[in-house]
C-alpha cells in the first residue's frame, strides 16, 4: 500500500517517509453577491428555534454583516432531504455552550440551502457551484469565508470547507475548525488535520510563521509542479530560511503526498496520517516549536503535496 523512500525531516536526520495519494480541485477567489432561498421544513424550523446558535437566512445581508464587523462568515449549506440530520447535528454540535459560545463571538452566521440561488451575469446560479466552493462537492456541510481585512489577498476567499460526507462534523472537530489561524484553504485544512489528529500533536499549536507559512506554500507548489515529493533544495533553503529565524532557531521540514480520489479534507488526514507512520517525521509533528508553517498543493496528476516546516530551538 505504501512506497516508502528515504527524506529529511532536518538538516541532518535521514528518516522514510509513507507516501500517500488524492484528488481534489483547487479553491478560488469568491466574487458573487445577492439573495439566496431559504430552507423550509417545519422539523428544520423547530430546530433552529431551539438552537442556541442564531443563524442568519440571507446570503447578501450576511456578507454585508460579516464585512461591516470585520468577521468571517460560516455558511451552513443544509439539504432538504438531510433534514432529520440537520436536527440532530444541532441537538449533539451546535448546543454545545462552548461551541456556541465561539461561534457568536467570532462569525457571521448564515444558514442556506444547497439549492440556494445568487444574481450571477443576469441569470441565477446555484452558490455550490460557484467555483469558489468547488471543495464543497455541492454536498451539504460548512464552508468559512475570510472578510476580516478589506486589505488581505484572503479577502473574499474561502478559507475553510467541511463537507458532511455520509455524516456531520463532530464537536471535537467542528472545535478545531472554528480555532484556526488566518491562512488559505489548503493552509488552514492542513493545520486542521494536524491540531484535530487523535494523538493531538503539538506542532501546530504555536505561533503561525508567515514566513514559513510563505516557505512551505512555495516547496507544496515546487513538489505538485514536478509532481515529486521531497525535500528538494533542502540544503540552500535550510540556510535562506534559518538566516530569516529568530537567533537560535533552525527550520525543520517534513513532508508527505496523498492518495488520489480523496476530499481536500481527507487528504490533509491521510497525509498526517502518513507522518504518524514514520517515528522521524512523527517526532517533528508532535512536538512544540516556537514558529510552525503548513500548506499543500496539488499536481495535475491529482496528488496533493504537503509541507510542514518548523522552526525548533538550536
Amino acid at each position: 500500500m505504501y512506497s516508502m523512500q528515504i527524506v529529511h525531516v532536518s538538516h541532518s536526520l535521514p528518516v522514510t517517509l509513507m507516501k500517500f495519494h488524492c484528488c481534489a480541485v483547487p479553491f478560488v477567489l469568491l466574487i458573487v453577491l445577492g439573495s439566496v432561498s431559504t430552507l423550509a421544513g417545519s422539523e428544520a424550523e423547530a430546530g433552529r428555534k431551539a438552537s442556541s446558535v442564531v443563524w442568519l437566512s440571507d446570503y447578501r445581508d450576511a456578507m454585508s454583516r460579516a464585512e461591516a464587523s470585520g468577521q468571517m462568515l460560516l455558511i451552513w449549506f443544509c439539504d432538504p432531504a438531510w433534514e432529520t440530520n440537520d436536527v440532530a447535528f444541532e441537538r449533539a454540535v451546535l448546543h454545545d455552550p462552548s461551541i456556541a459560545s465561539s461561534i457568536d463571538k467570532r462569525f457571521v452566521r448564515v444558514r442556506l440551502s444547497v439549492n440556494a440561488t445568487v444574481p450571477n451575469g443576469g441569470n441565477q446560479t446555484t452558490l455550490l457551484k460557484h467555483p469558489a466552493f468547488a471543495e464543497m462537492l455541492g454536498l451539504p456541510g460548512l464552508a468559512i469565508l475570510d472578510l476580516s481585512d478589506q486589505n488581505s489577498p484572503l479577502y473574499r476567499r474561502v478559507v475553510s470547507v467541511y463537507p458532511f460526507k455520509g455524516h456531520y462534523i463532530s464537536k471535537a472537530r467542528l472545535a478545531g475548525l472554528l480555532d484556526l489561524p488566518t491562512g488559505t484553504l489548503t493552509q488552514r485544512t492542513l493545520i486542521f488535520a494536524v491540531r484535530t489528529h487523535s494523538e493531538q500533536p503539538a506542532s501546530a499549536g504555536s505561533h503561525l510563521s508567515p514566513l514559513l507559512a510563505q516557505e512551505t506554500e512555495s516547496h507544496a507548489f515546487h513538489q505538485a509542479s514536478i509532481l515529486l515529493q521531497g525535500h528538494h533544495n533542502w540544503e540552500s533553503r535550510f540556510h535562506a530560511i534559518n538566516a530569516r529565524l529568530p537567533t537560535g532557531l533552525l527550520a525543520q521540514e517534513v513532508c508527505a503526498e496523498s492518495w488520489p480520489g480523496q476530499t481536500l479534507v481527507e487528504a490533509a488526514d491521510d497525509c498526517v496520517h502518513a507522518w504518524r507512520q514514520s517515528p522521524g517525521h512523527w517526532e517533528a509533528v508532535r512536538s512544540r516549536h516556537a514558529l510552525f508553517g503548513y500548506d499543500m498543493q496539488r499536481g495535475a496528476n491529482g496528488i496533493w503535496y504537503a509541507t510542514g516546516i518548523f522552526a525548533r530551538l538550536h
